[in-house]
C-alpha cells in the first residue's frame, strides 16, 4: 500500500480512511506524552476520547489504521499512513 504523510497542527483533524474514525492532533499535555483525539461519528451524533502516547512511540494503530510518527512537537505531528 502506498503511504500517505500527514501533518497536523494542535486542532487539525484528519479522516483515517473510509468507514474509520478521525483523528485530531491535542499537543502534547507533558515534555514526554502527546495526544490524539479519535472521534467516532454516527450522523449527528458521536463522542470522543484521548489517546496519549509516549513521545518515543513511532508506531502506532488507531481504529485498526496503521501509522507510522515521523516527527512530534508541542504544536505539530507528522505521520505516515501505512
Amino acid at each position: 500500500m502506498m503511504e500517505n504523510a500527514v501533518v497536523l497542527s494542535v486542532g487539525q483533524d484528519y479522516h483515517l480512511k473510509r468507514g474509520k474514525d478521525r483523528i485530531t492532533y491535542a499537543g502534547m499535555p507533558s515534555e514526554d506524552v502527546y495526544s490524539i483525539v479519535q472521534r467516532k461519528t454516527s450522523g449527528y451524533q458521536g463522542f470522543s476520547w484521548n489517546l496519549y502516547f509516549p513521545r518515543r512511540k513511532r508506531n502506532i494503530t488507531i481504529d485498526g489504521v496503521s501509522l507510522q510518527v515521523e516527527n512530534v512537537t508541542p504544536d505539530e505531528i507528522s505521520f505516515r499512513v501505512v
